[in-house]
């Protein structure tokens, strides 16, 4: 945590040079785009559509400043797009805009590590006000939201499984998703190209890390992560 204090603080005396923004809605990536640069004064903006083209981004050497993602992507729902994008590049912020503005989807996402949460229906200068604060180290939510009270949450409530399920690596969280996808582990094995004894091995670390016993047992928590759930 004290390096990650200490690039907090250092941000205080820089501005956002560079942006990802990660969103499948073209008019709202441009806009947003747009927006940012005219009054952030950003050198470089990269817009993406899926959470892949994302990920491809930053494993080419691309680092940016802050993430902007969107939390209902074509290849990612819920809080997992969060985590992966989160494992990929574990300094830096990342800011979650989503139509959705729950209750129940803010803290999700917040408890899955995001530096803030915007509403796309958010004013302009809303936004701009967001990202600046969220550089500065600070946390942004809309006014509306109230954070739980975390000593009341139980094991098996949001908060916790969304913390064990932040807790896989991102070749266990691939994993897991073929496993609610249905694939047995010489299925994912031939699509992962790596040893099924390889598999079996991240298989049980995904049961431990998750607390559970069971592959089904893995379905149901991840499942509860999902987008569809928490917009409910």
């Amino acid at each position: 945590m004290p390096a990650l204090r200490d690039e907090k603080e250092s941000r205080v005396h820089r501005v956002i040079r560079s942006l990802l923004v990660i969103d499948d809605h073209p008019l709202f990536c441009d806009a947003l785009a747009m927006t940012l640069q005219a009054t952030l004064a950003l050198q470089t903006i990269r817009r993406v559509h899926s959470l892949e083209q994302g990920l491809a981004q930053m494993s080419n050497g691309f680092e940016p400043d802050v993430i902007v993602l969107d939390l209902n992507l074509p290849d990612a729902s819920g809080v997992d797009g969060l985590i992966r994008v989160r494992n990929a590049s574990p300094s830096t912020p990342i800011v979650v805009v989503s139509a959705h503005s729950s209750h129940k989807v803010i803290e999700g996402v917040m408890s899955a590590g995001a530096a803030g949460f915007i509403p796309k229906d958010a004013a302009r200068e809303t936004i701009v006000m967001a990202m600046r604060k969220i550089w500065a180290g600070e946390i942004f939510t809309p006014d509306s939201y109230a954070p739980p009270r975390r000593e009341e949450a139980s094991p098996a409530s949001l908060d916790a499984i969304i913390g064990r399920l932040s807790s896989l690596t991102p070749q266990q969280h691939r994993i897991l998703e073929l496993i609610c996808a249905g694939k047995l582990n010489k299925q994912i094995a031939y699509e992962l190209s790596i040893a099924e004894t390889t598999v079996k091995a991240h298989v049980t670390a995904i049961l431990r890390k998750l607390g559970v016993q069971r592959r089904t047992q893995a379905m149901l928590l991840a499942s509860k992560a999902q987008f569809s759930s928490l917009s409910e």
